[in-house]
């Protein structure tokens, strides 16, 4: 059954991309005018994130953000058979922020990044253009079918994934090696009372603890990241070194910093995040802890 799919989409992926786009552009009648998929829950979210714009301005971004989904839909279509300096073309950025690390002889390093589209293109290129092999943490999909060709996919150009499920013992044989281990920090925790709780886009917003926990009991140097669409198919990933010693920072503190570094880049390009999540389905009580200011 696995190839009865792969097949089928692999021949797909070896189209070009502007034939691609044309899947893409009927796939975004399809959801958006058609299906209408979360969209209760975009414009929920856009409400919360940009009370003071207009509904027509909001609107746009409802839009656009749909388009760059299904853009993004077909894009990690491609993927399958991208070649390596397909993927170096299409995902730039500057790396040296990695090699300045490498330099000082640092072992292991944390990415922190976020939903920003097309983040399945910046699994595939860190590994090609970093001094440092890449852990990727990811979340297993149900369908055991899917879920065999999003790991060959994200696997394809090195990187090492690890099952959020199982982390502790994926990690394990990497302990003493040298890596940079690369977390989606931007996700809804399990249970709004573990998680730290920051203001984010002025709302009590919960974050995992998982990410920042790590760095600061391992004392390993933070760096964010971003994704940002430059044109139709083309990408830039920007980094930030964030913490080079988190043991020395207070409890919460990098969550609050990436949550501040986070509504930047969208602020920046507010229709390339993942808005049909539900971001803001908590609302904040005493019992889940202090908000963290």
């Amino acid at each position: 059954m696995y190839y009865l799919v792969y097949g089928p989409l692999y021949l797909l992926s070896l189209l070009p991309l502007r034939v691609l786009y044309l899947l893409s552009d009927f796939a975004y009648v399809l959801v958006y005018h058609l299906v209408g998929y979360r969209k209760k829950v975009v414009r929920y979210n856009l409400s919360v994130a940009f009370p003071n714009k207009t509904e027509k301005e909001r609107q746009g971004i409802e839009k656009k953000f749909y388009k760059n989904f299904t853009d993004s839909f077909i894009e990690t279509i491609k993927a399958l058979s991208a070649s390596p300096q397909f993927i170096k073309e299409h995902f730039t950025g500057d790396f040296s922020v990695f090699d300045e690390l490498n330099r000082k002889g640092v072992q292991k390093v944390q990415l922190h990044s976020g939903h920003n589209f097309n983040w399945e293109y910046g699994n595939l290129s860190i590994p090609l253009q970093s001094p440092y092999p890449m852990l990727t943490v990811y979340m297993p999909i149900t369908n055991s079918i899917f879920n065999r060709l999003f790991y060959k996919m994200r696997s394809k150009t090195g990187a090492k994934l690890l099952s959020a499920t199982n982390i502790r013992s994926e990690i394990l044989p990497h302990r003493h090696g040298k890596y940079v281990l690369a977390l989606v920090a931007d996700q809804n925790p399990g249970h709004p009372k573990s998680a730290y709780w920051v203001n984010f886009f002025e709302r009590p917003t919960p974050f995992v603890k998982a990410p920042e926990s790590g760095a600061r009991r391992g004392n390993i140097p933070v760096v964010f990241c971003y994704f940002r669409k430059e044109k139709r198919g083309y990408y830039r990933i920007h980094f930030q070194l964030a913490e080079e010693h988190p043991s020395t920072t207070e409890v919460g503190e990098l969550t609050k910093k990436y949550a501040a570094f986070l509504q930047d880049a969208i602020k920046q390009q507010p229709d390339n995040w993942l808005w049909s999540h539900r971001r803001w389905k908590w609302d904040w009580k005493e019992e889940y802890g202090k908000i963290i200011e």
